[in-house]
């Protein structure tokens, strides 16, 4: 496969910096994989899992909470809201998550915050079962 360039970043840190093979993307609409010279175009990110394949790599995961990705002539460069690598989410980073949304859809107030709120607390929801059954 041939490699381009990609950047993961959060308020806190930049997680990834490099070229890789392969990025799929847990968008809003729906994950997508982006690979060398995918077309330009920018989304919002919705609480999921995101992957990372570079050659001769083992494949890396990242827990993304929210942001925006921008796929441009120049690679892919993905905005976390937050970003923690698989291996360091627990239950109770999950549990503090849903928290979270729970206080988001209890401040809402509109039909369309307690809908995102709903809807980010489902996406958590299914983490956490995909993570630990």
């Amino acid at each position: 496969m041939a490699a381009f360039a990609f950047e993961l970043v959060s308020p806190e840190r930049i997680l990834f910096s490099g070229d890789v093979d392969q990025v799929v993307v847990p968008g809003t609409e729906g994950d997508f994989a982006v690979l060398k010279d995918h077309a330009p175009m920018m989304s919002s990110l919705r609480a999921a899992v995101l992957t990372v394949d570079a050659a001769g790599k083992p494949t890396q995961r990242m827990f993304i909470r929210g942001g925006f990705a921008d796929v441009s002539l120049n690679g892919l460069t993905v905005l976390a809201e937050q970003a923690i690598p698989v291996e360091e989410v627990t239950p109770d980073t999950l549990h503090a998550e849903a928290e979270l949304a729970q206080a988001e859809f209890e401040k809402a107030t509109t039909d369309e915050g307690r809908r995102a709120a709903t809807e980010r607390l489902a996406q958590i929801m299914e983490l956490r079962t995909g993570l630990f059954g």
